[in-house]
């Protein structure tokens, strides 16, 4: 155990259970959007008395479910949460007053909480005489909810690029035929990250080329992400997969009344933000999304969008999948950027994972701010 937030002591068995408290808010990955994911296991004279994670919003958060299943046996119990708990009134009633109406001990969770509405559960349990640390696995909470952290801490939420392109980087041939570069396991992979956030976002040339329908497909999930379109002139075709069954915000740059109200009339949301060039101000756009909520946003669209948003500092992370094929130099690229003057220019990432899905390689790689 630790005796404060600044001196841990962690051990073995205290890791463990911590372990499994990730691991069941793993479980959840798909399904809590736009609420954290969040495991709880209780620990009463060394046995595992109650588990439980928090499924989707509106639902029992993951103390009150591990300590329905603990069936009242958490009485000078420790638990081992992966956020703090939260102190306020949402959907459900604050997670510290069933933890302190059930007696508990000790409470080790990984990670502070950053919405500002929910701090301050540590406070209340110290003052009911319960022990609260933090610290325990503090990284691997935050990479499993690294939006919903983004987006208290900074502002924003976090921007994963996805793309799919042949050995030498060409992610179409030129006259902008893109499907299909990589193979069915690639694609397939491609939809976990689809599943795992809150918007999936893409711009009117991938609409024009592909008319994909962006939606997941390929894993089991209980809801499907806002699609959000970048169309600076509102050029889309009111017939195109993406405008298909609604929860779709397109996002243009004119006012073209006309056509707002025809994608109105079809349940589609419409937002008009220029910037100075009479293209989208991207980053209001983000900020926007963050406003509402929204956590995670997943990008596959064109080199044009691709390059404005890597350009303007917007990209969090790139899940590049290469396939074992060469297209050439009349190709089209990940990123239209404009020429470089040096190396030092360069945009730098780090490379956080490389393996092998089917025949083609995915590489995760984070922009180093």
């Amino acid at each position: 155990m630790v005796a404060n937030d600044h001196t841990p002591a962690y051990n073995d068995e205290d890791r463990a259970h911590m372990a499994r408290a990730l691991s069941l808010a793993g479980q959840a990955l798909y399904t809590t959007s736009p609420n954290p994911r969040v495991g709880c296991v209780i620990v009463r004279d060394g046995t595992v008395v109650g588990e439980g994670w928090h499924v989707r919003p509106g639902e029992a958060h993951a103390e009150v479910a591990a300590l329905e299943q603990a069936r009242g046996n958490a009485a000078g119990a420790t638990v081992y949460v992966t956020l703090e708990p939260c102190n306020h009134f949402g959907r459900t009633p604050p997670c510290v007053n069933a933890l302190i109406d059930a007696k508990v001990a000790h409470v080790i969770a990984a990670s502070h909480d950053p919405n500002p509405i929910a701090r301050d559960g540590a406070e209340r349990l110290r003052a009911a005489g319960i022990a609260v640390e933090f610290g325990l696995m503090d990284a691997e909470a935050r990479e499993l909810n690294i939006g919903f952290f983004a987006r208290h801490v900074r502002g924003r939420p976090w921007v994963r690029l996805k793309l799919a392109a042949s050995l030498d980087g060409r992610t179409a041939l030129e006259n902008g035929q893109s499907q299909w570069i990589t193979h069915a396991e690639a694609r397939r992979d491609g939809h976990h990250f689809r599943a795992r956030s809150c918007v999936v976002l893409t711009g009117i040339g991938t609409v024009r080329d592909d008319n994909p329908q962006l939606t997941v497909r390929d894993v089991a999930t209980t809801r499907q992400p806002l699609r959000v379109l970048v169309d600076s002139r509102f050029e889309v075709a009111l017939d195109a997969n993406i405008l298909a069954g609604g929860h779709v915000l397109v996002a243009g740059a004119t006012d073209h009344a006309a056509k707002i109200r025809a994608l109105q009339s079809i349940g589609a949301e419409v937002l008009v933000m220029p910037n100075a060039h009479g293209k989208v101000e991207l980053s209001e756009l983000l900020d926007e999304l963050g406003r509402r909520g929204w956590n995670e946003i997943h990008i596959e669209a064109g080199n044009k969008l691709n390059g404005s948003l890597l350009r303007e500092g917007l990209i969090d992370e790139l899940v590049v999948y290469l396939a074992p094929s060469v297209i050439g130099d009349a190709g089209q690229g990940m990123f239209n950027l404009p020429t470089l003057r040096s190396l030092g220019e360069r945009v730098r990432l780090t490379i956080r994972d490389v393996r092998m899905i089917g025949p083609d390689v995915r590489v995760i790689a984070r922009v180093v701010r």
